[in-house]
């Protein structure tokens, strides 16, 4: 059976948490090339309210919208699900790529106080914890299927390699390994839990993604892969689209790697 690539969301209204941000735009952009209509949900609601414009332009600006969303809020992810289903009458899927932490994330693992540790867990894990739940209660309400993809990382299955932050003033944060493994395994309870409610949740764990790092460590990691190094934020979105689309009905509760062979 052959797909139209360009076809392969057609219909298909997406929200993307944290859409506003870099690879949520990148998101956004690759689901409205696909057929879909991709809702940009973020705290910055005028930035996702640009973003959409600006894609609009270049795709059926009809079905591509914009929405306000916290995600630590309950109240606001309630408000955001009612706005999009009065918009668009109904939700075929969420991407969970909303990136919360705080000023101080990014720290050397002997600098992170306790305080922090807790309310960098406490934003991203809970609150994808809290998207995807109240998702579901929704779809229950009105007795209908979906589908979640969260973003998670390589970092969430494998030992850093500090290695290559040498000689940078880059790490790896705790807070990051700790969340992303948490997302992974999060995944895969709830793809458990939905048994038998046609709710598909799957996750993806990308490698490290071009953001103008130092060269040096550009250099360090592309050692470890298998030629390109460092993705482009548009790398990731074959998978994403995989997984929103019929091609993966029966994909449930995996995690999807796209790193170039990294963590080989």
């Amino acid at each position: 059976m052959q797909f139209d690539a360009n076809r392969l969301l057609i219909g298909k209204t997406i929200i993307v948490a944290g859409g506003a941000g870099t690879l949520g735009r990148a998101f956004c952009e690759d689901i409205a090339a696909a057929g879909g209509h991709p809702i940009v949900a973020d705290r910055d609601i005028d930035k996702a309210r640009a973003i959409a414009a600006s894609i609009g332009d270049r795709y059926d600006g009809a079905g591509i919208g914009a929405v306000a969303l916290d995600i630590t809020s309950t109240d606001s992810v309630e408000a955001m699900l009612a706005q999009v289903r009065a918009d668009r009458g109904g939700i075929d899927a969420i991407v969970n790529s909303a990136y919360p932490r705080n000023k101080n994330y990014g720290r050397k693992f002997e600098d992170v106080s306790y305080e922090d540790f807790c309310e960098n867990m406490s934003q991203h894990v809970a609150g994808i914890f809290l998207v995807s739940q109240k998702y579901y209660s929704h779809l229950q309400r009105y007795g209908e299927g979906g589908n979640i993809v969260n973003i998670a990382s390589i970092y969430g299955i494998m030992a850093p390699r500090f290695e290559v932050y040498e000689d940078t003033s880059m790490t790896m944060p705790i807070e990051y390994a700790a969340i992303k493994s948490a997302v992974v395994h999060l995944t895969k309870y709830m793809a458990k839990y939905f048994f038998g409610k046609n709710i598909r949740v799957n996750c993806i764990s990308p490698g490290g993604i071009f953001d103008s790092q130092p060269e040096k460590f550009l250099e360090s990691y592309r050692k470890y892969s298998a030629g390109k190094g460092m993705l482009d934020k548009h790398d990731i979105s074959g998978a994403l689209v995989f997984l929103l689309s019929e091609l993966s009905q029966f994909v449930n509760g995996q995690n999807l790697i796209v790193d170039d062979g990294y963590s080989l």
